[in-house]
């Protein structure tokens, strides 16, 4: 591989790992790969970069869900990596585990929607790692870690949702929700699910653990 994000005048590398299953439209796709160091494609997630006229600087996996494997025909060959289907890490650890040895500390997923449930929950287990993801958008959820602060914009309509992780949260503060979660305090295992947004605008703290906050978008 040719490409590394580390440099540091720019401070922390961002990359962007575009992976199978309900992914953000092609325009969206687009809007969130502006702006990324690096963007790596991890098996069909590169149909969805193709859909959006997006080129990855990188295609991951055994490539056992990609739409038509002599796709990747016209790419360079030192944009692919081939993986066997048996393996030990699945193709979206493989592509995250790439982006952080090439200097990426700022990570966002997209894609992983709908599908299988032990897919989902792969995808999820990753925010409780000690490198895990910032952001996961799906093709109708945005999926933010929260570590100690974070500012949700365009939250109209939707449903927000609040997960602990590792061992809990607590000293939480909350704007714009209809059931604020001021000094609440979540134990593993906890959730504040189906909360409301009531402004465009929602912002949450955290002051002790960290928390995954979901917004989910009415579907059509």
């Amino acid at each position: 591989m040719s490409f590394d994000a580390r440099d540091p005048q720019k401070g922390p590398a961002r990359g962007l790992l575009v992976i199978g299953g309900a992914a953000p439209g092609p325009r969206e796709l687009l809007l969130c790969a502006r702006g990324m160091d690096v963007v790596v494609a991890a098996d069909s997630g590169y149909d969805h970069c193709r859909a959006a006229g997006l080129l990855p600087d990188l295609v991951v996996g055994d490539m056992d869900s990609l739409s038509d494997p002599s796709l990747l025909d016209g790419l360079p060959a030192a944009s692919v990596m081939r993986f066997p289907r048996d393996k030990d890490e699945t193709d979206t650890e493989i592509g995250m585990r790439l982006l952080f040895e090439k200097g990426c500390r700022e990570l966002t997923i997209a894609g992983g929607g709908g599908g299988r449930i032990d897919h989902l929950l792969g995808v999820a287990a990753l925010f409780e790692r000690e490198n895990p993801p910032l952001r996961w958008l799906t093709d109708h959820e945005d999926i933010r870690l929260v570590r100690e602060e974070a500012t949700l914009d365009g939250c109209t309509g939707a449903t927000i949702s609040v997960f602990p992780l590792a061992l809990g949260a607590a000293d939480m503060h909350s704007e714009g929700l209809y059931w604020p979660l001021d000094g609440l305090a979540f134990p593993r295992g906890a959730a504040g699910i189906s909360n409301r947004a009531v402004a465009d605008r929602v912002r949450i703290t955290v002051g002790r653990g960290r928390l995954l906050v979901i917004k989910s978008y009415p579907k059509d």
